[in-house]
């Protein structure tokens, strides 16, 4: 591909909110590196697991003046182009372990696929909501499992998204006029209509088992990662983590605090401007989560969401250090860099929420109207950014467009 990254103005496109926060600590064993490796011990009897890329782009920090990059690249996972196979994945084993009454401890893939539970798992079915990777997940895991499951899509979606959950998997897929968060009720809705057995990234009063067990599935990300970094002595001294519900990000941070204790890394969650229930929550700054009305529209799909996942927000209140919200412009800048490498860095494939992180580091380091939250946020030449590139190119029309500068907002 030919071409250069060139960056407009950040001025316009992202916001920094600084915690103001008295921090708790909290236990996070529930997300710690034991729970990791019982989570990975898993995921390595899935045919199609192999640990993915954790890419260093030297070039690019140099031009940034910082230390060193390192970015996880999830386009890769189990072929699905995103992370999100792994949460659907361990909590349908976890579920499925539950519903035949089975120790998950001592339990393996194959004992659970063997000819004697085949007829019972053909009976059970999923459902959940999803703006694309987490149903593609839970549709790839469902035909692992040999069960079935139905996935519902918010207003909006391409339907290129809901084609690929086809794709990898039994699903039976339907876009909804409704918005997101309006979706994930009608999920519920069916889920008790029909007996099938909701498996959503989200949670709410009463409904925390199987949120946990998605959470504890991206640990197999996070142990990777680490496993990596302790190869190559480094410990990341920044970390930018994209949210929606922000289970994933809550995660992260958990087992990075967990592991890390006395060294823990300054943490920044990224969200689309449209849908930042977690930025408005820490803006009010009263120690509750709220949530963002209406249908917003924005290219970073996996981040349009209006609120935030209550087992997660109490972490993300805790331990976040700031808070970016960003335009789509932030996200197009963000592909951009990544697919137009700077000098050898390797090129990598983002979609518009996996490259929201990189573009708003951009913003920060890029921007002169930035250099004081520059320093607020401590990040200088000696610094290790740690981002996560979540997703590939999961619209690809869009990823074309934006590539050739043929996008316009």
């Amino acid at each position: 591909m030919k071409g250069d990254f060139k960056m407009d103005s950040q001025f316009e496109k992202i916001k920094v909110l600084e915690s103001s926060n008295t921090k708790k600590e909290l236990d996070l064993k529930l997300y710690g590196e034991e729970q990791a490796k019982a989570v990975l011990k898993f995921h390595k009897q899935i045919e199609e697991y192999k640990k993915t890329p954790l890419v260093c782009l030297p070039n690019l920090a140099s031009k940034l003046n910082v230390g060193s990059i390192y970015v996880k690249d999830e386009s890769k996972r189990f072929l699905l182009n995103a992370f999100k196979g792994l949460g659907g994945s361990y909590a349908m084993f976890r579920i499925l372990c539950d519903e035949l009454s089975l120790n998950p401890d001592t339990t393996s893939l194959n004992d659970l696929l063997s000819e004697k539970y085949k007829k019972r798992l053909e009976k059970i079915e999923f459902v959940t909501c999803t703006d694309g990777n987490h149903g593609r997940g839970v549709s790839w895991a469902s035909g692992i499992f040999g069960c079935k499951a139905h996935v519902y899509m918010p207003y909006g979606t391409a339907e290129v998204r809901a084609e690929a959950i086809r794709k990898v998997g039994p699903a039976k897929v339907e876009i909804t006029d409704l918005s997101y968060d309006d979706t994930v009720k009608y999920a519920l809705e069916m889920s008790k209509k029909y007996g099938w057995i909701l498996i959503q990234d989200t949670s709410w009063d009463g409904y925390e088992k199987i949120p946990t067990w998605i959470i504890q599935g991206y640990l197999t990300m996070s142990y990777e990662i680490t496993d990596e970094l302790e190869n190559l002595n480094v410990i990341p001294t920044h970390i930018f983590l994209q949210a929606g519900v922000g289970s994933m990000a809550g995660g992260m941070i958990a087992y990075f605090v967990e592991l890390y204790k006395n060294k823990k890394p300054i943490f920044t969650i990224v969200e689309s401007n449209v849908a930042d229930c977690i930025y408005r929550s820490a803006e009010i700054g009263d120690g509750k989560s709220y949530s963002v009305g209406g249908a917003p529209k924005t290219i970073m799909a996996g981040l349009n969401c209006g609120s935030v996942c209550s087992l997660i927000w109490p972490i993300i209140w805790n331990y976040t250090d700031f808070y970016i919200s960003g335009s789509d412009d932030m996200a197009v800048d963000g592909i951009r860099a990544y697919a137009f490498s700077e000098g050898e860095d390797s090129k990598i494939i983002s979609g518009e929420s996996g490259a929201s992180t990189m573009g708003a580091l951009l913003g920060v380091l890029a921007e002169p109207s930035m250099e004081e939250m520059k320093k607020k946020m401590k990040i200088d030449e000696n610094s290790v950014i740690l981002l996560i590139n979540t997703e590939g190119d999961t619209n690809p029309e869009n990823y074309r467009k934006i590539i050739n500068g043929d996008w316009n907002n």
